[in-house]
């Protein structure tokens, strides 16, 4: 009988050892999530909270343009020159593929020479507003992880907002506001992120640092991500395990770096005075060669990869999570509610086990 019960209490010994083997010493905390990060030696795994490698988000964006038409080419129309805005006999023909600047030019490798760009029409229909929505949808929560960055190749705009939505779409917040005028345009005092703290980082800006006009060489505007992560991990980003902790306690300041959708709206076309020119409308339009969204799958630190399934993006669950984010308990592993896991305590987070 003796022999029995002790072999009995070695079996449950033999089961308790295999699975403590899978966690380490303080139960819940991760084990096995690794996180890739760039140190002098090179490419490292650090072994913290599950999150999936951050990435080039555009290879996976769907666009879309209102109005639809808005594309120049069709019918073909004159534009005038990037670089001399009186040199007017450019075309833009959607029937040719030299002369056709379609959305798709936005995300491309600029294999053709000069710079790729989609382009719209021109103001032809001044005073009437040159108005353009370009929408990026992931159909996916991401996290952002870099500076967005576009590129414009017909000057910055005079004015436009970058929005963000949470939810697919369906309703809309302002990120930022660019304005060669910020008052007179959206009736809001000038600032720059450099104006920002750690208290004011998630306040809703107008910047007038990227919309000078139509003559200048900069062509690149900003949303400065980066710059925000620094209020937190220092300005070379060195301390990233503050920011985590802010990130972990602090569901506002979680939600202002992810995104389901972005929204370029454009409201003015770059002029480089006061006065419209009436006699050369084709001077203004917009044009935008290259759009840029660093970021990472949002699996909620339940997962270290994400994949591609049927044109989506799924996070690859682990600790018995499911979902497109990890946001669920799988069936059978529903003892207690799922949360989210935590970066917390620093370095190796609680993975919070379904």
């Amino acid at each position: 009988m003796y022999l029995s019960r002790f072999l009995s209490l070695h079996a449950l010994w033999v089961t308790v050892s295999s699975v403590m083997q899978h966690y380490p010493s303080v139960w819940g905390h991760y084990d096995v999530c690794k996180t890739q990060i760039y140190t002098e030696e090179g490419k490292v795994w650090d072994y913290m909270a599950c999150q999936p490698e951050a990435r080039d988000m555009i290879k996976y964006v769907r666009v879309t343009l209102d109005p639809p038409d808005i594309t120049c080419g069709d019918p073909p129309e004159t534009f005038c020159a990037m670089g001399n805005p009186y040199m007017c006999n450019n075309e833009c023909d959607a029937s040719t593929q030299e002369l056709a600047h379609p959305p798709e030019l936005m995300f491309d490798l600029e294999g053709r020479h000069p710079s790729t760009f989609w382009q719209s029409t021109t103001w032809k229909d001044y005073p009437k507003p040159l108005h353009v929505n370009i929408t990026l949808s992931w159909n996916k929560t991401i996290e952002l992880t870099d500076n967005i960055v576009i590129t414009f190749e017909s000057g910055r705009p005079d004015q436009m907002i970058l929005e963000k939505s949470l939810d697919y779409g369906r309703t809309w917040q302002p990120y930022q506001y660019y304005a060669t005028d910020c008052l007179d345009a959206f009736h809001m005092d000038p600032k720059s992120v450099r104006d920002l703290s750690q208290h004011t980082v998630l306040e809703i800006i107008c910047t007038e640092e990227y919309s000078t006009g139509y003559m200048t060489n900069s062509k690149i505007i900003h949303f400065e991500i980066k710059d925000r992560f620094a209020f937190f991990a220092g300005p070379r980003l060195h301390n990233m395990a503050s920011l985590y902790g802010q990130l972990d306690t602090t569901k506002k300041l979680r939600d202002f770096f992810t995104i389901t959708d972005l929204r370029i709206r454009l409201l003015r076309p770059a002029t480089g005075e006061i006065y419209v020119d009436e006699q050369h409308l084709a001077r203004y339009f917009y044009a935008i060669s290259d759009i840029r969204v660093y970021g990472r799958c949002k699996c909620n630190l339940h997962a270290t990869g994400c994949k591609e399934e049927n044109k989506r993006l799924l996070c690859e669950c682990e600790h018995n999570t499911t979902g497109p984010d990890c946001g669920k308990c799988k069936k059978n592993y529903q003892g207690r509610p799922w949360s989210p896991g935590s970066y917390l305590p620093i370095p190796k987070g609680t993975a919070n086990i379904c």
